[in-house]
């Protein structure tokens, strides 16, 4: 598998999404603002957060920016081993896209963007970005691509 013009094209449409979200968060909250939009259940509150998920690394900004390339150098090599599908290309197009979002922002402004902030039955989980949820999303595909079976789109190499 290889990054075809639908990788390329998911790539591209997500990295624009979340670019264009943070700017739209950016120019209308102030960091550390929120609104509420759900009550105390979902709220849009501008963080900069300088560490990775839950604020780990926190101020490490080489080493993620580090981490965000050999994370796509992974990828590159991984991708061999699944086959090409729709599912696959979607999947493999949210995870760079998410793994570039993240890093356009390390690189350009020494943190990362987030603002998407959920409370759950009293628990306040960690405001993060929608290039995080590509990531998310793009991994779950996977895991179900590799639980499915090389039928589905992973090769038996």
């Amino acid at each position: 598998m290889k990054l075809n013009k639908k990788i390329q094209s998911i790539i591209f449409l997500s990295l624009i999404l979340d670019q264009i979200s943070k700017i739209v968060i950016n120019t209308n909250l102030k960091e550390n603002e929120s609104i509420k939009i759900l009550g105390s259940f979902f709220k849009l509150t501008n963080v900069f957060n300088e560490g990775a998920a839950f604020s780990l690394f926190d101020g490490s900004k080489v080493f993620l920016i580090i981490v965000s390339i050999i994370s796509i150098l992974f990828l590159l090599y991984m991708m061999k081993d699944f086959k090409e599908s729709k599912l696959n290309n979607i999947a493999f197009g949210l995870i760079y896209g998410g793994i570039l979002g993240n890093l356009i922002d390390r690189l350009f402004l020494g943190y990362v963007r987030d603002f998407l902030d959920f409370n759950i039955f009293g628990f306040h989980y960690p405001v993060f970005n929608l290039a995080d949820s590509f990531i998310v999303i793009g991994v779950i595909i996977l895991i179900i691509d590799l639980i499915k079976g090389e039928k589905d789109g992973v090769s038996s190499k």
